[in-house]
Order: structure tokens, then C-alpha cells, then sequence
């Protein structure tokens, strides 16, 4: 079966800062505008999520005191714990562990890591309260993998936290831990609602493969297809020329 049209694409948006960081760089704000008039083409069914917008909406609903021990999944976890205790202070003590979802060479998804998450999560502390952090639970394979991980001690005194979820999923996760989610779309998984990056849209990596090089979303033409129906190949070529300008880096002005 060919990817799914998703009745609701939520696109999240951890490109515009970086674009703002090349302020000096008139391409580049040019082709990030470009971009963007592309995404909100279809308001109704394209949907571009902000930071700000999901970390207001985590903390609105309700206070915690500060966890004994915090658990943050990958960079993109990492950052999201520290963006919620600068408002907040709940998570004051941060433990990072690695792991990322890969396809391999039948077509299917494993979970890879530098080193086995028991291993990772072995030297935790024995903390009353654990916080275990991540920007989004889609399929929720990573976030079971990393409950399933834990010492069997801090197992049941978990509490999950991300910036976005889909809604059948952060249920499933429920039952393993309380969740709390900034954002839960309803729906089916990748029929009724699909996320991603907007940054993955431009830079290689949004896209993992076992033994391969990792790859943007602009070079998975049926994904691009599938998303943005009728003007795949506006947003291809958008997507493509803001990466090869990112890549190429600051102009040198003589």
C-alpha cells in the first residue's frame, strides 16, 4: 500500500529559529518564506504547530514539584526538558539517554542506539519521582522501549511528558505511566493525522536508515506526494534549494 493522504498533517516548526540565525543571509530568509506560503496553503488540513504555542499548553496543565530524577530521550528531548524547567523548575536534574528509530532494508523500523537503554538507564538514581521526556510520541515505540528500560524500581514512579502526541498512541502509553502532552492529535495513525519537522523537511537526518545514509524528507518523493498533494514538486523544489543554501553556509561578502 502507498502512503496515506492524512486528513490532518501537523507540521512542527523547529526551522524558523534556526532561519533567524541567518538573519544577514537574504537567500535564505527569501527561501524560508517560500517554504512556509507553501505549508499554509492548505490551512484546514496543514497545520503548523509552534513551540512556544505546545510548551504553554504542557504547563497549563498543572504544576509539579521538581522530579528527583529525569529521564530525556535523544537531543530533541533533552531540549524540551530544559525549555520546560527554565518556566517551571521541574526538572532540575537531567539524564539523557540515545536511542533513534531507523528503517531497514525491508522496509520496516528498529530501534538503534550507541549503547543497550538498560545499560543507559542503569546508574539512575533512586529518585522518589522520575520524569522521562520527549518532544513527541507518534507511533510510541521509542517511549515503550524506554518505560520497558527503566530499573524496575523508578518503573512505577514514572511520569511521561512530550510536546506532541497522536492521541491513540498517548493512550496506549497511558496504560504503562501517566502522560501528559502538550498537544494530542485525535484520529488514526497516518490516515487521519501524521507529524513531522519542518526542519526534517530540509536537513538529512529526518529520515534514519540501517547502514545507509540518513536522508531529508524532500528525497522521499511518495512521502512528499502524500503530504502535499497537487504541489509535491513546489514543495520539493522549495525544500531542495533551502538545503543546498544551508548547506553552502553564510556568504562570504568581499
Amino acid at each position: 500500500m502507498g502512503t496515506p493522504t492524512p486528513r490532518r498533517l501537523y507540521v512542527h516548526d523547529d526551522l524558523s529559529e534556526e532561519l533567524a540565525r541567518h538573519g544577514g543571509d537574504a537567500p535564505i530568509r527569501q527561501l524560508g518564506r517560500v517554504l512556509f506560503t507553501l505549508l499554509a496553503r492548505e490551512p484546514d488540513r496543514v497545520v503548523v504547530l509552534t513551540p512556544a504555542a505546545q510548551i504553554a499548553a504542557l504547563i497549563e496543565q498543572g504544576g509539579h514539584r521538581p522530579f528527583g530524577a529525569v529521564v530525556a530521550i535523544g537531543p530533541a528531548g533533552a531540549a524540551v526538558a530544559a525549555q520546560v524547567h527554565e518556566r517551571t523548575g521541574w526538572f532540575p536534574s537531567v539524564w539523557r539517554v540515545d536511542v533513534w528509530r531507523e528503517e531497514d532494508a525491508d522496509g520496516g523500523y528498529r530501534l538503534a542506539a550507541p549503547a543497550p537503554l538498560a545499560r543507559q538507564l542503569g546508574a539512575l538514581p533512586d529518585a522518589a519521582s522520575l520524569a522521562v521526556v520527549d518532544d513527541t510520541i507518534f507511533t510510541g515505540l521509542t517511549m515503550r522501549e524506554v518505560l520497558a528500560a527503566l530499573p524496575s524500581r523508578l518503573r512505577s514512579r514514572a511520569h511521561v511528558f512530550c510536546l506532541r502526541a497522536v492521541a491513540e498512541c498517548l493512550a496506549e502509553i497511558r496504560r504503562l505511566a501517566p502522560a501528559t502532552a502538550g498537544f494530542a492529535a485525535p484520529g488514526r495513525l497516518l490516515t487521519d493525522v501524521s507529524f513531522i519537522n519542518a526542519s526534517g523537511l530540509v536537513r538529512r537526518g529526518a529520515i534514519r536508515r540501517t547502514g545507509r545514509p540518513p536522508l531529508a524528507f524532500f528525497e522521499r518523493p511518495e512521502w512528499m506526494a502524500a503530504w502535499f498533494p497537487g504541489y509535491d514538486a513546489d514543495v520539493v523544489a522549495a525544500c531542495r534549494a533551502l538545503h543546498e543554501r544551508l548547506e553552502a553556509g553564510p556568504l562570504v561578502r568581499r
